[in-house]
């Protein structure tokens, strides 16, 4: 009877509904993909980065929009053309001016979604700009999942070639420097990958929650584990629960499911801030007391 009552439950909606199946596997493939990412951005400390380039693919994503209505190829174009150009603009303005990498995307992402939400509003109604801004996973097609798929399968091979030049820009980026490592080039490359994963995710979760899918559960990961490979599990477990979980949620509470996977992902860490075994207040709090005894 319990056994039943758990199906029920937790499984029986991805077996009757073909939906939410595309939905769970467009969930599982965005968190193999973005957690590794969301990770690398976590250990560089550029954290908020990742929430400003997902602003920077919508001016894109809006153009894309107006040329072809909700079409999948052309906001995705669109998007990852003006995510790059912003990454690139960004860089530039660092190379070249005073300005700090955080302060220039800052600036770009400002007036990126400025401008993306003004195209959506001048060219379409306030459904259209509330799909492109917040998506909507449970409404994934075929199309949507081999774009999802096709990034996070691009995204890992790419990592597992670049790992370790890239983890050592990192932790040492002065070694790499001084050995002539192209610290630079593998700098720009990732920030490409950032941009594939957001372009990937905005379809599913929109271009404001698919940062949360990233980013969340890197956080998290980082109080729960001391090793990189450790995290990197950690983080891709939490962003898998977090989109099987809100779905469930979504489906027996009727609750919109982007909005919901993310609230769970924030759930996780909330959970995490307090009991944590390498950062939660609590693991802490009686390791300190133990030391003052």
């Amino acid at each position: 009877m319990i056994w039943h009552s758990i199906y029920e439950f937790a499984f029986a909606p991805f077996v009757d509904f073909s939906f939410m199946r595309r939905a769970l596997v467009g969930c599982i493939a965005l968190a193999m993909g973005s957690a590794p990412i969301g990770l690398l951005l976590v250990m560089r400390r550029m954290s908020l980065m990742g929430d400003a380039m997902s602003h920077a693919v919508l001016p894109g994503a809006a153009i894309g929009f107006m040329l072809a209505g909700l079409s999948l190829p052309a906001m995705s174009l669109g998007g990852f053309i003006a995510g790059v150009l912003v990454a690139v603009l960004a860089g530039l303005a660092t190379r070249y001016t005073s300005v700090k990498e955080d302060a220039s995307f800052a600036a770009f992402y400002l007036l990126s979604l400025a401008a993306g939400v003004l195209l959506v509003s001048v060219s379409g109604s306030n459904v259209d700009l509330m799909h492109i801004l917040f998506g909507s996973v449970l409404a994934v097609d075929n199309m949507a999942l081999l774009l999802v798929a096709g990034v996070a399968s691009v995204t890992l091979i790419v990592l597992a070639i670049i790992w370790r030049p890239l983890l050592l820009e990192c932790l040492d980026p002065v070694f790499l420097f001084a050995v002539r490592g192209g610290g630079q080039w593998w700098h720009q490359l990732f920030l490409l990958l950032v941009v594939l994963n957001l372009v990937a995710g905005f379809q599913a979760l929109g271009t404001l929650m698919a940062v949360g899918l990233m980013m969340l559960p890197a956080i998290t990961a980082r109080l729960w584990a001391q090793s990189v490979g450790g995290m990197l599990i950690c983080a891709m477990t939490v962003s898998m629960l977090s989109g099987w979980g809100g779905l469930l949620l979504s489906y027996h509470v009727e609750l919109p499911s982007g909005p919901s996977i993310i609230l769970l992902a924030g759930m996780f860490y909330i959970v995490s801030l307090l009991f944590a075994p390498q950062g939660g207040a609590l693991p802490r709090y009686i390791r300190a007391r133990h030391f003052e005894e």
